[in-house]
């Protein structure tokens, strides 16, 4: 295997290498459906780390040039450029540093936390995430508990506090020390020799990522849970180093906004905001009492009416579907063609109600007029709909449809 300058020391930020190739190319960037044309360049070496053992890649320049992807292929790093470079040409390579760090934390924090994870309750990692936000580890059990999970929280953290170094070794394919090394399988095109990175007194691991020197520079790690995974895993979600700051720092801010929201310090918050939940459902539970009684008294109307109509609009924006549903039940004369509105937003809810064949007539029709989506059965057809400026259009439609002379 070749070990490249990044896999090396890890630490450094600049470099310089020869260009070997750059060619033309084609390439699908991240989930993009559309192809982008670009160049392939292929260095000597490079700090640039090509993507691998879970870890995504570096991003960086060489020389004015940005490296936008760097892919593993074979003993090669392949980069991706968006203007050529010259064979020969020796460049200055440099790397995105906040995104190296961040991924080293994140990648060395992921080892020691399986590494615990493993000699405290006996969950192997089956597979990890470094994601953008918060990464996890898929861990090989169908249960884990609030404790478990702040019992290795502390575990972990004070393997930090004792600075333990992190040291690699690239060993030859069937030396002896790598079985004392753990993995779960190297890359179906690997040859050569195999890179172990150690945590001392913690474990050995075969790994192409990477990584910090010493525990310390991880910081911290915060544990934030975890969650079902997939076929009996559970799945542990973690931050570490710099990432745990932002996390702080986000949360602070947050609390910044709801001192000012709530007109009071943090140790009242949750007191404060139950008030106001209670509040509100009392507040939700008087407004639709008065709805109701607003809805009955159209009904009343609509009962005594003489002749009795044949097509009724009702909208009511501060009403939801328990009003709609109230309103046909109470009014219950399925020979009146009913076209009820609910709601002030984005998104309204809209209901026919009536005669069956004139119903799913109509139902189609209304929801193409307002811009929505819905279906019916029978006498009721419903849909969300967002064009609400036409409603006057709709409105219109099912009056005429529902007017005996324009049978």
């Amino acid at each position: 295997m070749v070990v490249f300058a990044c896999q090396r020391d890890s630490f450094l930020k600049e470099y310089s290498t020869t260009v070997l190739s750059c060619e033309p190319v084609q390439i699908d960037h991240d989930g993009s459906k559309e192809k982008i044309s670009c160049y392939e360049v292929v260095c000597e070496d490079t700090i640039i780390f090509p993507e691998g053992g879970g870890q995504p890649y570096d991003v960086g320049r060489m020389d004015d040039v940005p490296v936008f992807k760097v892919l593993r292929r074979g003993a090669e790093a392949v980069h991706y450029v968006e203007k050529p470079i010259d064979k020969g040409t020796v460049v200055k390579q440099t790397i995105d540093w906040e995104r190296r760090l961040d991924h080293m934390q994140q990648h060395s924090g992921q080892h020691l936390i399986t590494a615990i994870a493993d000699a405290m309750f006996g969950y192997a990692t089956t597979s990890w995430w470094l994601g953008e936000e918060v990464s996890h580890i898929e861990l090989n059990t169908t249960s884990l508990s609030q404790e478990q999970v702040e019992q290795l929280e502390r575990a972990v953290n004070e393997k930090i506090r004792e600075a333990l170094p992190v040291t690699v070794a690239v060993l030859q394919n069937g030396d002896p020390q790598l079985d004392a090394a753990t993995t779960r399988g190297l890359p179906k095109d690997h040859v050569g020799d195999v890179r172990i990175v150690t945590i001392a007194s913690v474990e050995a691991n075969m790994c192409c990522g990477t990584h910090v020197s010493n525990l310390a520079q991880l910081q911290s790690i915060k544990l934030l849970g975890f969650e079902k995974g997939k076929k009996g895993k559970t799945n542990l979600l973690f931050l570490v180093g710099n990432r745990v700051l932002a996390r702080l720092d986000k949360m602070y801010k947050r609390e910044l906004e709801l001192n000012l929201l709530l007109k009071n310090g943090p140790d009242s918050h949750m007191m404060l905001i139950d008030k106001l939940i209670k509040s509100n459902k009392t507040v939700s539970k008087s407004l639709q009492t008065v709805l109701k009684d607003g809805a009955s008294l159209e009904i009343a109307k609509l009962k005594a009416s003489n002749p009795k109509p044949t097509f009724f609009f009702h909208h009511r924006k501060e009403a939801e579907m328990d009003y709609v549903n109230y309103f046909i039940k109470e009014l219950n004369d399925p020979a009146i063609l009913l076209l009820l509105v609910v709601g002030d937003g984005p998104e309204c809810h809209v209901v026919l109600n009536g005669p069956p064949d004139l119903v799913q007539n109509l139902g189609p029709s209304v929801a193409e007029i307002l811009d929505g989506k819905g279906n019916g059965k029978g006498g009721r057809f419903q849909a969300k709909c967002k064009a609400m400026k036409s409603l006057p259009k709709a409105v219109k439609l099912c009056e005429a449809a529902a007017t005996p002379s324009a049978a």
